[in-house]
């Protein structure tokens, strides 16, 4: 769980970076041929640039995400207990959730 929150944690992190670095970059002519822009190209630019990178980060963490073993999970045995339950428990008999709230309230 703990790497799943680290991973997490870094793609947050360069998703607010890379946009800053870019916009940075473009608005300090730091990005060659940044300077030879009318303002309209460039504010388009560097937005367009801005969301692609953030999209780019989006990627790689699916990417990283979807390359974790799935045996590495194993879910909680209360929420397995209940959902046997659950499913074991005849169609007639089951209560709609609703309903349940309204009994315990009375």
């Amino acid at each position: 769980m703990a790497g799943v929150i680290t991973k997490f944690f870094i793609a947050s992190l360069f998703m607010w970076i890379t946009p800053i670095i870019l916009l940075y970059g473009f608005n300090h002519n730091l990005i060659p041929g940044s300077t030879h822009l009318n303002p309209h190209s460039l504010t388009l630019l560097s937005g367009f640039l801005a969301v692609i990178s953030v999209n780019v980060v989006i990627a790689i963490y699916i990417i990283m995400a979807m390359k974790e073993p799935s045996s590495k999970h194993e879910p909680d045995p209360a929420f397995v207990a209940e959902a046997k339950a659950s499913i074991n428990q005849a169609p007639g008999k089951a209560e709609d959730p609703s309903q349940a709230n309204n009994k315990k309230e009375e």
